[in-house]
Formats: C-alpha cells, structure tokens, sequence
C-alpha cells in the first residue's frame, strides 16, 4: 500500500509546535512513532540516534504529540487469562449517541466503533470466562434501552492486533540499528501478570513510557522491584506495549472491517498472509460461519473495493460476507478519542465477570493468581 509522501517541516508546522497544537505529522514525528512501536522503552538517547535527532528533541517532541492527544502509548495484559468477544449492537438510531456515550466508561468494553451497516455499534469486550461472556453481551448489552439485537463472535486466536501495526516511516537499516543489542527469539512462557502487579500495569495503561522511577512512585514499590516485574512481565509475553496515534494525521483516515469466510482446511495460512498486510490491524479467528475477522486502516473509502479485490484475487477461496466502514472510533483500547480521533482520557481495562450488576466494572484483565 502506498504510504503518505514525506513531509518536511513547514512554517505552519513551526508555529504549531509553538501553540502545542499538532496540525500536521511530518516525517521525523512518524519515524519517532515507528520507533517506539518497535522498541516502546527504548532511552530517548537511542530513539533519537536512530532518526537522526538528539535525545532532548525527541522526548521535546513526543511530549508535544502526546499532549495535543495526537499519539499515545499504552500497555495491557495478554489474554491468555481473558476472554475476548466482538459484539456487534444493532440500535434504535435515537439510542446510538446515548449509547456510545454510556459505553465508554465500561472497562470490560475496551473499544467502541460507530459503523455502516445493520449493526450501529462494534465492540470489543473482555471477559473472565465463557459464562461471564454471555452474561455480559445478552443481560448487560442486550439489556440496555435502544438495543435491538446483539451479535456475539468469540475471539479463537489473534493473528495480529494494534500493537503488531507500523507506521512504516523508517528503513530498514534504522530498524536493524533500533533491534541490534535487543534480546533475540521468543518470550518466555509465564504465568503472570500477578494480582500484585496491577498497580504497575494500570500505571503503564495509561502511560506506557513512565520511567522507573515515576511508576515507583505511583505504585508504592521500590525502583528494584519495579525494573525486577517489569522485566519479567517482558521476557515471559505476558505484556503488548502499543504506541498509537490519530490515524487521520497520520494519512489512514479509513477504518474498514470485513467478515470473511474461509473454507475447509488451511485456514491458518490464510489468517497469517491476511495479518500480514501492511493495511491490517487486527486479523482474527472468530466462531461462525464467517470465521475471520479482518480490520485495516485505508487512504480513502475507494481502496475498500481496491483491497477486496486484491484478497479474492490472492485467495479466491474466500467469502467475504460483510464488510463496513468505521463511522467514529469512541474508544480504542481503553483510550477515549474525540471526533479528530485525539486521545483525550484512558478508561482501564477489565474483563467482565458473571453476576455483574454493573457493567462498568470487572475484574483486572489478564491477571493470573499469585498462587
């Protein structure tokens, strides 16, 4: 897919930087983001040598894409201890503001889309367990004033999600420079994130650049036994560091979804050529007959029929059932977005646990017993 043009830094874009109004991304602000997509706690000293700024500029300029809400970074726990479900809400079209509106709040409803089509609302949900599942989508969400109808696909595997999306402004030798010295081959297996580690990873949730020292601080831990957790949080995969940012800035003001189904064996191999197209952001296996899920950031509504055409040509196998285009992201993650699409606030992540009365709580997500 073609990426946007390079940009260089304009008068205008001077001047904002001034305001800490972000109007425009250039080129050295989407390399920072790639960056710390690849390598989310890299010292600002490493970010910088890599796209050819001093480690003081590059702290200057995240802070300001952080602070006008234009990028952000997260953390959350992997689901091995989770649920995930994608629900789509079918709405009474009075009910669907009010609705969104409500929503956001909830944890366990980690993101809100506003979309074309039957379905008004798209949701992702964490739960505990099936039964916790079930109860959340067809007494909390089908319960709700407006609701017409609920649809519910369980998650079977993630093939890529957010956090595995690049911005694609660096080369490849600035990659190779950014991973040279990093540790190699795959996560340990573990069995956390622990109870005890929810401080730290609500801190990191809503900041996921936090020093040491800070989320020392914040979590009423010492220095050591913050490094010590966030460590073994890192080596045993049991954490998605994600830098994110306003997509329409960023030159993808299109989020388009599409229900695929795919037939008989040799799924897998097509879940992993799907997920790795550089339009993807999230490729998963759900249940149903339109067994994968596929969302991509495009350039213009028109590349919606350019990009299905493209993967019934590659797999003519497929059946793409559905397909619709995002209307409004309310929530991304945990992360509150106004109609720019800039973070303005972080709601935590839980995931819902049976008997709730009220679906703005949950347990924390992805936490495993100390025992």
């Amino acid at each position: 897919m073609p990426h946007p043009a390079p940009r260089a830094d304009s008068a205008a874009s001077a001047a904002s930087r001034l305001t800490g109004d972000v109007t425009e991304l250039t080129e050295t602000d989407l390399a920072l983001v790639e960056a710390l997509q690849l390598h989310p706690r890299a010292p600002w000293s490493r970010i910088g040598a890599v796209i050819g700024i001093d480690a003081t500029t590059a702290a200057r300029r995240w802070r300001r894409l952080t602070g006008s809400g234009t990028a952000w970074m997260t953390a959350y726990p992997t689901h091995h201890a989770s649920l995930v479900g994608y629900v789509d809400l079918a709405c009474e079209p009075a009910a669907v503001e009010p609705l969104t509106r409500r929503l956001r709040s909830w944890g366990p409803v980690f993101s809100i889309e506003r979309t074309t089509g039957v379905h008004q609302l798209f949701l992702g949900v964490a739960a505990r367990d099936l039964p916790s599942l079930d109860d959340f989508a067809v007494r909390r969400l089908g319960g709700l004033d407006g609701v017409r109808s609920v649809r519910l696909s369980v998650c079977t595997a993630v093939h890529r999600e957010g956090s595995g999306w690049l911005v694609h402004a660096l080369s490849e030798r600035q990659r190779a420079d950014l991973r040279d010295g990093e540790p190699h081959g795959r996560p340990r297996p573990g069995t956390g994130p622990y109870e005890s580690d929810r401080r730290l990873l609500l801190a990191l949730g809503a900041d996921a650049r936090r020093g040491h020292a800070e989320l020392a601080r914040e979590c009423g831990l010492s220095e050591t036994t913050v490094r010590r957790r966030l460590r073994r949080m890192i080596n045993g995969g049991e954490i998605h560091f994600r830098c994110d940012l306003t997509q329409r800035l960023a030159g993808w003001p299109v989020v388009a979804a599409f229900r695929i189904a795919v037939p008989g064996p040799g799924g897998q191999a097509v879940a992993k050529a799907l997920a790795g197209l550089p339009e993807t952001r999230l490729c998963s296996s759900v249940t149903g007959a339109d067994n994968l899920l596929l969302s991509v950031w495009l350039r213009s509504p028109g590349d919606c029929v350019a990009l299905e055409e493209r993967i019934l040509h590659r797999h003519p196998g497929l059946r793409i059932s559905e397909r619709s285009i995002t209307l409004h992201t309310a929530k991304r993650m945990g992360r509150l977005l106004d109609r720019d699409g800039r973070a303005r606030a972080h709601v935590p992540m839980t995931a819902a646990a049976e008997g709730e009365a009220d679906g703005t709580t949950g347990a924390p997500l992805g936490m495993a017993d100390q025992g």
